[in-house]
């Protein structure tokens, strides 16, 4: 399995992206996110399935939509969600913001995979 194929595991199947980061140093790759950055991004994933489940839960359906979409940037799908979870915490976005932000993508093919 290729480290994006494990990383796509992780965020797709709602993994531990603790996990992913001891698993990960056995692969002979670099990925997009460092340790620090994925740690902080299963932090922010547990906070807003704590504070926002339905923001969670629609996130992950939306994911799952891109999937569907399937615009050819299927390696682009999990990072892309990885870094739109980050905004929530990171830059201090809304989560629903966000999320509209998120869904919007689908309407652009190619801009926001």
């Amino acid at each position: 399995m290729t480290l994006i194929e494990l990383f796509t595991d992780y965020v797709r199947n709602r993994k531990d992206l603790r996990e992913y980061v001891e698993k990960r140093k056995n692969i002979d790759t670099r990925g997009v996110f460092n340790d620090a950055t994925l740690i902080q991004a299963q932090n922010d994933l547990e906070r807003l399935k704590q504070e926002d489940a339905e923001v969670y839960e629609l996130m992950y359906e939306t994911l799952e939509k891109y999937y569907e979409q399937d615009t050819g940037y299927t390696y682009e799908y999990p990072i892309n969600f990885i870094r739109e979870i980050l905004k929530i915490y990171q830059n201090n976005i809304p989560a629903k913001e966000v999320y509209r932000g998120y869904v919007d993508g689908l309407n652009h093919p190619g801009c926001a995979a």
